[in-house]
């Protein structure tokens, strides 16, 4: 695990911040960009070491990680994190899909010229981080584009909602952003593409398809990886 932590480079943790909450967000990051791996065994004294604090808020963000579903604490064993199962994956990328086919509809509706412009300048930025094979950029890219269609959907609600399903979406889309990049990027430009004609019923549909392409590509190297062992 210490080479993973070291690897990562991640920003110790900032003191003014309030220190449990610094420590739990700091985890959950690792979590989320691979950092530390699904099955990964998570050590107290090796998390403190590299965030610079002592076990006892390590401890306390472990505990909070079981109730969010990102650990799995053992009896006799420690913590690990946990491995998102097939019915996990499926129920929340399900949820997201229908969160974000409305987000795109209203998008359509509301998008000014310049928010057209930007998400051009967003899709550019996968573009480029496909090209050069940069997961790291490739994923923030990605989020990047699906935030700012919510930013422009105008919705406070849906954006709350949003907020709270966007970082597992995230964590389970990092392993395929490379494999599914080409098609994913491609489907993006459709989506602008409505967008921009102000097509809500189009853009509904093209982030409804994208969503769920998302969730069966996911649902395929899930089985091939099951499969391996």
């Amino acid at each position: 695990m210490r080479e993973a932590l070291t690897a990562a480079a991640t920003r110790r943790v900032a003191r003014p911040a309030p220190l449990r909450q610094a420590v739990y967000d700091a985890l959950t990051e690792l979590i989320v960009n691979g950092s530390l791996k699904p099955g990964q065994h998570l050590v107290e004294a090796e998390l403190a070491e590299h965030l610079g604090v002592s076990r006892q808020p390590v401890r306390e963000a472990l505990q909070r990680l079981q109730t969010a579903g990102w650990v799995d604490l053992r009896p006799a064993q420690g913590a690990f994190v946990h491995s998102p199962t097939e019915e996990e994956a499926a129920q929340l990328l399900g949820v997201r899909a229908v969160l974000e086919t409305y987000s795109a509809q209203l998008a359509a509706q509301n998008a000014k010229p310049e928010d057209v412009e930007r998400l051009w300048e967003l899709h550019q930025d996968g573009v480029d981080a496909l090209s050069e094979g940069d997961v790291e950029r490739l994923v923030a890219a990605n989020t990047a584009l699906h935030s700012f269609v919510t930013s422009v959907a105008a919705n406070d609600v849906l954006a709350e909602m949003l907020g709270q399903v966007g970082q597992k979406v995230r964590w389970y889309y990092t392993p395929i952003a490379k494999p599914r990049g080409k098609e994913a990027w491609n489907e993006h430009a459709q989506l602008i593409k409505a967008v921009s004609k102000g097509d809500a019923d189009r853009a509904g549909e093209v982030m409804r398809k994208h969503a769920e392409r998302t969730a069966d590509f996911y649902r395929r190297q899930f089985a091939a990886k099951a499969g391996r062992d």
